[in-house]
């Protein structure tokens, strides 16, 4: 009897997201990493939603241990919501279908990082001008954000595709 847990896919997966947390270890400009990818790609591929759900989540929070500024509970409220954009890649991932998940998922983490930003600290005004003055100050995060969600997602789901390519047991069955 095979153990659905561990197989080739969710082997495979599993390392793309260690290494996607690994690479917020290396020089990146602010914002530049691998983290978006990481929550989207595994709401797109774990077969199992509290896997999808979890995985990304503990490969980030091990990661922040070691970060000085590490856990911000917006942000990983944040990476929850990317997660649930994959799961409606599930079973859809094409080109298009990543590409408007990608842009959702950079607006979203914009949209609830910034608010909590602005909500809960003490930079900005507790106003609306001191909200848009949060959002407008974040617009060069957001797009190292948005740059570094399609460079990864490029890799991850691009590689994955040509491993399934070149190795069908990898694909969902």
């Amino acid at each position: 009897m095979e153990n659905k847990l561990i197989n080739p896919r969710f082997a495979v997966v599993t390392l793309m997201i260690v290494i996607a947390a690994i690479t917020r270890f290396l020089p990146h400009p602010p914002n530049f990493t691998a983290i978006g990818s990481l929550a989207l790609f595994g709401g797109a591929m774990y077969a199992d939603k509290r896997l999808a759900v979890i995985m990304p989540l503990a490969a980030m929070f091990i990661s922040d241990l070691f970060i000085p500024y590490g856990f911000s509970p917006a942000v990983y409220a944040s990476f929850v919501g990317i997660v649930i954009i994959g799961f409606m890649l599930r079973n859809k991932v094409g080109v298009k279908n990543v590409v408007l998940a990608t842009l959702a998922s950079a607006v979203l983490f914009f949209v609830v990082s910034n608010f909590f930003v602005w909500f809960g600290g003490t930079m900005y005004p507790q106003t609306f001008e001191g909200l848009l003055l949060c959002y407008t100050a974040a617009i060069p995060f957001f797009w190292n954000m948005l740059a570094g969600t399609v460079f990864f997602n490029l890799i991850f789901f691009g590689g994955f595709y040509l491993l399934e390519k070149q190795y069908p047991a990898l694909a969902v069955r």
